[in-house]
């Protein structure tokens, strides 16, 4: 159901205009020049309409308000009708998930036009296909407009089917058949594309086949390769990989043995160790030979010292003994014999002990000549002699020697010992030189024996990495002529027991057969992979070819099955037609009849055959007119060139209104179609304005009072000095009303 109009900006109506269609039949009246006729035209504007002659314009620019004194032109008309998409039934006549559509269609200075369903942008077949599945066809059978009405009269027979056929609502079956007739003739080029490149590669195949024959006369030759690659890889694989093992033994081995007897020989041969230890040993020599020198004289001049001590003592005690005066006190000549032998026995001690006994000899020394003058002296020290002074200070002196003495005599007894040492070392270390020259000659033999076994050794990894880069010379080649199977070999656990000679042998024999069959043309893999390619291509564009060839025979078949379909709905809606044309031209006319025919054809039907067999696709069927007959009641009138204005009006009032009761429209559009009509049949259009108007909104534009009458809602027109068109509504159900 139509609910609204909105109008922008297009022609007289500059300003912002809404129409509501809530009722079955609407009105719009208004005085020559005031624009009604504009909203028929908004309405062919909005649905799609490209003839700017439908829409009384030259350019898009002439459907654009133009501006006056007081209202500026606008830049753009736009106009927007809305439905309602929900039927009574709760079916959705457009086939869009809305329950109301909005078509809107702008127009700029430019010239372009824009497109939209609910606000989205669309395109203009988007909006034809939305309408044409909701009966609403292109070819405006729904608009009748001013001058317009015998228009499906004044029509071609093919222009009269394709209006009969839009409001029979079989327009869908012609878009099917136009996407699917598109879509066979895309299928078509697509196949005289396949053909063409199945032309060139069929050469080439040929070519690649013999080409591929030759190659299989060296297989033969690549199977032998390939056996006795397998066998050569495999042995010299592990023989390989144990001399590896076996040389990385070897040479850890002579590396340990070479660091051995290198440190070794760094340790005996090194000068600066062995000169500093003769220097070392001849120093500590001529100290210990200085020090027994220096200690040896040392010890006679103490000698020579506490003898003279030991005379001038001698003589002290002789003159002490002599004098025998007052109040002295008398010495025995025993004590002083016993004091005397004591002295020389300590003496004698002195000369040849240890620290200790010289210590013991002094002390024996000290006390017995302590006790001698305790025993024999004075009562009072001032009776002393000089001479006993001397004697203490010379027994002092003469202890002070003795120990020194004592004291030299052990240094030098240890002097002499470190000198026989020394004279001991240097003896040995004459020996040891000689060892040592005869043990570094040894040892550098040695190191040179282990250096050799390791150049012996790297020579031998050297030879082993060129018999590596030999083999992987050798797979890479025999995977080039004889393929990746070459490589597929067991690996062996140990090597045969065979001599060198045999796989030097199979090496031999591998070079030659390389040789032979690179002669042979090798393996061939480019031929191969490009016959294999080829092949491959020439198989897809086959099964393509098949699978275009079927598309093209299913749309055939879905363009003879739309065809069966729509001469089926054509031919039971023409009847249709038939039955309600000579209902209402019989109801117009007083009487008489009409109906419409299929125009008479000449079509060559072999001709026809033949061209659908050449191509295997349907041919266009040549599909007749439709020819009107009438049969005016007291007239012998036959052809519609016969008939009045009058006449043709009324015919075609009644072939539209019969085509709208058959497949009614959503809303129907009549533009002073009665203009020409009297009082009488004015009357009988108007009973069929209300009888149509149960199946079909009714939108119409008239002076005819008879008709404003059979219509609820009235819209009047008016236009102002400004050129604006405005609009007037009355309602008159609620004029009855008010009226009242």
């Amino acid at each position: 159901m139509l609910k609204r109009l909105e109008i922008v900006g297009f022609k007289s109506f500059a300003r912002k205009t809404v129409l509501d269609f809530s009722s079955a039949t609407t009105a719009i009246v208004g005085p020559n020049g005031s624009g009604k006729s504009n909203v028929a035209e908004a309405f062919r504007f909005a649905l799609g309409e490209q003839s700017m002659k439908s829409m009384r314009g030259k350019r898009a620019e002439d459907l654009i308000w133009g501006g006056s004194h007081s209202v500026p032109r606008a830049s753009r008309a736009a106009v927007v009708i809305v439905f309602d998409n929900l039927s009574a039934r709760g079916s959705r006549p457009f086939k869009i998930d809305f329950d109301e559509v909005a078509i809107e269609r702008a127009v700029f200075r430019d010239g372009t036009s824009e497109y939209s369903i609910n606000g989205s942008r669309v395109r203009l077949r988007d909006v034809v296909e939305l309408l044409a599945g909701a009966n609403i066809g292109e070819t405006g059978h729904h608009i009748i407009s001013q001058g317009e009405a015998d228009r499906i009269l004044l029509a071609s027979p093919r222009d009269r089917r394709a209006m009969l056929e839009d409001a029979l609502g079989l327009q869908i079956y012609e878009f099917k058949k136009h996407e699917a007739a598109k879509k066979l003739e895309k299928t078509e080029e697509n196949i005289a594309q396949v053909n063409a490149l199945r032309r060139e590669l069929t050469p080439h195949v040929r070519f690649l086949e013999s080409q591929v024959k030759k190659l299989e006369r060296a297989d033969a030759l690549r199977t032998e390769l390939i056996d006795l690659a397998r066998t050569y890889f495999a042995i010299e694989d592990v023989y390989i990989t144990q001399e590896q093992l076996k040389i990385v033994e070897e040479k850890r081995a002579t590396e340990e043995r070479l660091v051995v007897v290198s440190t070794e020989l760094e340790q005996i041969a090194d000068p600066k160790s062995a000169d500093r230890g003769t220097v070392q040993r001849t120093e500590a020599l001529r100290k210990a030979e200085h020090e027994v020198y220096e200690l040896s004289g040392m010890r006679t001049a103490l000698s020579r010292e506490i003898g003279r001590i030991e005379g001038a003592l001698a003589e002290v005690q002789r003159r002490a003994s002599v004098v025998v005066s007052e109040p002295y006190a008398k010495v025995p000549r025993e004590e002083l014999e016993a004091l005397h032998t004591e002295v020389e026995t300590q003496i004698k001690i002195l000369a040849g002990g240890s620290i200790e006994a010289l210590r013991a000899a002094l002390t024996a020394i000290h006390t017995a000549i302590k006790i001698f003058f305790t025993r024999h002296s004075m009562p009072h020290d001032e009776y002393l002699s000089d001479e006993e002074d001397a004697a203490h200070k010379l027994e002092r002196e003469h202890i002070t020697l003795i120990e020194k003495y004592t004291a030299v005599s052990v240094r030098l007894e240890k002097a002499e010992t470190a000198r026989a040492r020394s004279r001991e070392d240097m003896i040995a270390l004459e020996e040891t030189s000689r060892e040592i020259r005869r043990r570094i000659l040894d040892v550098a033999q040695a190191k040179a024996h282990e250096e050799g076994e390791r150049t012996k050794a790297e020579a031998r990894e050297f030879e082993l990495t060129l018999l590596v880069e030999a083999l992987e010379r050798d797979k890479q080649e025999v995977v080039v002529l004889g393929g990746t199977e070459a490589m597929a070999y067991v690996a062996l656990p140990a090597a045969p027991h065979e001599e060198r000679k045999m796989q030097e042998d199979r090496h031999r024999t591998l070079e030659r057969l390389k040789i032979r069959l690179e002669e042979a043309g090798g393996t061939g893999e480019d031929i191969r992979r490009e016959h294999k390619e080829v092949s491959e291509r020439e198989a897809f564009l086959t099964t393509e070819l098949n699978d275009l060839a079927k598309s093209a025979a299913g749309l055939g078949a879905l363009i003879r099955d739309l065809d069966t379909e729509l001469a089926k709905h054509f031919s039971e809606g023409l009847e249709k037609v038939n039955t309600s044309f000579g209902e209402y031209f019989a109801l117009m006319f007083g009487g008489g009849s009409a109906r419409l025919a299929l125009e008479e054809l000449e079509t060559d039907e072999e001709e026809a055959e033949d061209c659908e067999k050449l191509n295997n696709v349907p041919q266009e069927e040549q599909r007749p007119g439709i020819e009107i007959a009438v049969n005016l009641p007291k007239k012998k009138v036959r052809s519609l060139m016969q008939l009045s204005g009058g006449e043709r009006a009324l015919t075609s009032i009644a072939l539209i209104f019969a085509m709208s009761q058959v497949n009614p429209p959503p809303f129907l559009i009549l533009d002073e179609t009665d203009a020409a009509l009297d009082e009488a049949n004015s009357h009988r259009y108007g009973d069929m304005i209300k009888n149509l108007a149960k199946k079909s909104q009714l939108i119409v534009i008239t002076h005819n009072r008879e008709t404003m009458s059979r219509t609820n809602i009235l819209y009047g027109v008016t236009m102002g000095g400004d050129g604006v068109s405005k609009l007037l509504s009355v309602k008159f159900d609620e004029a009855i009303v008010v009226a009242k």
